[in-house]
């Protein structure tokens, strides 16, 4: 060692110290990138470089991006949202035209949960046949407050999805309530139970889905998720599914980097607890 540390003129001391932190340094690496394994097969595969980074942060660890991403690469870990392609909603509003419809979300900030609402409808796939969804979800948490199933397109799904939302949350009056055009939501009889539990009824623009995108980011987050890399024989099965991924990971235990890395339950609560301080 004499001899080395001689040949590159440096001190005994100073070579010893060099393997030191040399060992050190590779232990640290294998360890963030079993960290890294953990939480990418914990979240199915759909967290990508900056969700890991975001979590190891918020968890106290001082690491980068481009780190996280270069591990990543050699862990042969790709995320499912570079395989998939973007969902899109199936409510027709063409037939929704003109005045009369609303956009009460457009323009507007919303900062307490159950304040205002986002709702679409879209279909999955099973060797049964289609299997429609309706989902309610809270704007400002991103929670899924309710949903319904159905095996055709009709407009009692949507009624069914806002009853459980209501009753599980009990949503306060003044409330909005944003959807598409769709006949299912334009509905006189839809209408009027918004009327009778005090909700505000909102509309997208026509052509314009981007005005509900926070729907359509959840189908599309489902989909790449738990939809697409499976295979599905029956409806039940893929229900099942669905329904265990909102109330088991996506309400409570999926992280989301505009949440503060915080899943949506536990934003919410956060949120809740900043204003009781504050009253």
């Amino acid at each position: 060692m004499a001899k080395w540390a001689s040949f590159f003129r440096i001190s005994r001391s100073g070579f010893y110290t060099y393997l030191y932190h040399r060992n050190s340094r590779t232990e640290a690496k294998e360890a963030l990138k079993m960290e890294i394994k953990r939480l990418f097969d914990e979240s199915g595969g759909s967290y990508g470089a900056k969700r890991i980074c975001g979590v190891l942060r918020k968890s106290g660890r001082k690491v980068s991006y481009k780190k996280i991403r270069v591990y990543m690469s050699e862990l042969n870990l790709t995320s499912v949202y570079n395989l998939h392609k973007r969902s899109r909603s199936i409510t027709d509003s063409s037939k929704s035209s003109g005045d009369g419809y609303p956009n009460l979300i457009r323009g507007q900030s919303f900062d307490k949960p159950l304040t205002a609402l986002s709702s679409d409808i879209t279909y999955l796939k099973s060797d049964e046949g289609w299997l429609y969804l309706c989902i309610i979800k809270d704007i400002v948490s991103r929670e899924i407050l309710g949903y319904a199933f159905s095996e055709r397109l009709k407009k009692e799904m949507v009624t069914q999805a806002f009853l459980s939302a209501h009753l599980r949350h009990k949503l306060p009056k003044g409330a909005v309530f944003h959807s598409d055009r769709g006949s299912q939501y334009t509905s006189n009889k839809f209408k009027e139970l918004l009327q009778q539990c005090g909700l505000k009824q909102s509309f997208s623009r026509v052509g314009m889905p981007g005005d509900n995108a926070w729907s359509e980011s959840f189908f599309a987050t489902l989909k790449k998720e738990k939809i697409h890399p499976k295979h599905f024989a029956t409806r039940d099965e893929l229900q099942q599914t669905v329904f265990a991924w909102i109330e088991c990971k996506y309400n409570t235990t999926r992280v989301q980097a505009k949440l503060g890395y915080l899943s949506p339950k536990n934003y919410k609560e956060f949120l809740l607890s900043e204003i009781r301080k504050a009253a």
